[in-house]
């Protein structure tokens, strides 16, 4: 939120002789130039209008200065740029860069309705709150809470762009589940104390399918972290055996999600799987000899000892059927580190040692994809009152992330930044200062010139203009 003392003009340490001040005077300029690829990469997607339609907006069409579409493009690109809060909306609200961005006609504001309002062309952060705040059962007949989003759609279109974004049907498809903590700091509702996490939080549940979002899934965290996991793979699942009915699909998972009920599930509905297996007493005796096979190799060699070994394996209460087990037998400086696996994937898929250092150490590279959601697209910014509300700020940081992954996938192929993290991604090719120049026929953006990552950037806008552009609904 701005101040109020903010001086007229800022004093700084002169140079030699000269003096070196400053003011906030620059006129239409912005710090988020870069958001135009952005823009290119939803032209391809059309992502902004497939989340509008996913609103009920009952406002009267005759009081409405700022569309449902103006709206949420204005929220998510405010995340994607790295405007977390709402707050900060309230001088962004001013940015015509943005607004060009959400697709408004008016880049000035001049037109305004309110004398109060002209030279703001968008939102303030009370009236992008109201998206939050609609409740079903009463936004017809609530004053000023009259946009109701459904979530169940929200979700239906990660899976729509990650459908469309295979050109061929693809092989084999490994889904990654993982849930972290969101931790809160009020009295949001749903919180509850975790004791492993040693604080009150949420516990979202992530899917992922390599570095596309898949599902995001606000839950409280007085609950098992699997806890509806097989409900959200079925909605999934049978999206992509709807598309691609010959696709074998692995889920793969932390022991977290070692369950009786989503191992039954893959079994019964073709659908593999490779867990984690938390080890045991039982599980120790299973590979006899290994652990001291590795003590004395690492006591001789002094570097990390590993040996892999594989049995049929069935608990004696929680487990329906005996299932194939991979364990590695490992020592290190710090002392033996075993591990287990449980997979329906047979040996003539992959050996003991492929299956766990290839197939199922490859779910690590899920987290940092968690943390880009988490950390670079602000997906723990929970903090207002209802799980509802909550759900949906996750909904917008997941498309935050859906834009800046498809500025990373086809925008930035073959280029250096084609593996940069989001966070990375937004430093270098987002925050970048332009000068607006609006006049009625040309919009134009005017870059620094001493910008260092040009190439990149050039290169990017160029791969974006040639793929197809998504026409608007009609």
């Amino acid at each position: 939120m701005s101040t109020q003392c903010t001086p007229a003009q800022l004093e700084f340490h002169g140079l030699g002789r000269r003096e070196v001040v400053g003011r906030f005077d620059g006129g239409r300029l912005t710090s988020d130039g870069g958001g135009i690829l952005l823009r290119e990469v939803d032209r391809r997607l059309g992502l902004m209008d497939r989340v509008a339609r996913c609103f009920a907006d009952h406002r009267d069409p005759r009081k409405v200065e700022h569309a449902v579409s103006e709206l949420v493009a204005q929220r998510v690109y405010g995340l994607a740029l790295g405007h977390e809060d709402l707050n900060d909306h309230d001088a962004l609200r001013g940015d015509s860069l943005l607004a060009l961005l959400a697709g408004k006609a008016d880049l000035t504001g001049e037109h305004r309705a309110r004398e109060r309002d002209r030279g703001h062309p968008l939102a303030g952060s009370s009236t992008l709150n109201r998206l939050e705040l609609g409740r079903p059962e009463k936004a017809a007949g609530d004053r000023y809470r009259r946009i109701v989003a459904d979530a169940d759609a929200l979700d239906d279109v990660l899976l729509d762009v990650f459908l469309e974004s295979f050109a061929e049907a693809p092989e084999e498809l490994w889904l990654d589940l993982d849930a972290t903590d969101d931790p809160l700091h009020g009295d949001q509702e749903g919180r509850f104390y975790h004791g492993y996490y040693k604080g009150y939080c949420y516990l979202p549940l992530y899917i992922f399918c390599g570095e596309h979002l898949l599902r995001a899934r606000l839950r409280p965290s007085d609950i098992d972290a699997a806890e509806g996991s097989a409900e959200e793979l079925e909605r999934i699942v049978a999206r992509l055996r709807g598309r691609w009915p010959g696709a074998r699909i692995v889920i793969r998972g932390d022991s977290g999600f070692c369950r009786e009920e989503i191992m039954r599930w893959c079994e019964d509905n073709d659908v593999h799987y490779v867990l984690g297996l938390a080890r045991n007493a039982r599980l120790a005796r299973r590979i006899g000899k290994a652990p001291r096979k590795s003590r004395r190799r690492h006591a001789g060699t002094g570097e990390a000892s590993r040996r892999f070994r594989e049995f049929r394996h069935r608990t004696r209460d929680t487990w329906s059927r005996s299932r194939r087990v991979v364990a590695k037998a490992e020592h290190l400086a710090k002392g033996p580190n075993p591990r287990f696996v449980v997979t329906s994937l047979g040996r003539d898929v992959a050996g003991p040692q492929r299956l766990y250092e290839e197939l199922y150490c490859a779910r690590g590279d899920m987290e940092n994809r968690i943390k880009e959601q988490q950390l670079d697209m602000f997906a723990d910014r929970t903090s207002a009152a209802t799980m509802r509300a909550n759900q949906l700020r996750l909904h917008f940081a997941s498309f935050a992330y859906v834009l800046m992954h498809g500025l990373r996938r086809p925008g930035l192929a073959g280029t250096r930044m084609a593996r940069a993290q989001c966070g990375t991604l937004r430093v270098k090719l987002l925050k970048v200062a332009a000068r607006v120049r609006i006049t009625a026929r040309r919009i134009r953006l005017s870059f620094a010139s001493a910008y260092p990552h040009r190439d990149e950037f050039a290169a990017a806008a160029a791969a974006l203009r040639r793929g197809p552009a998504r026409a608007p609904p009609a």
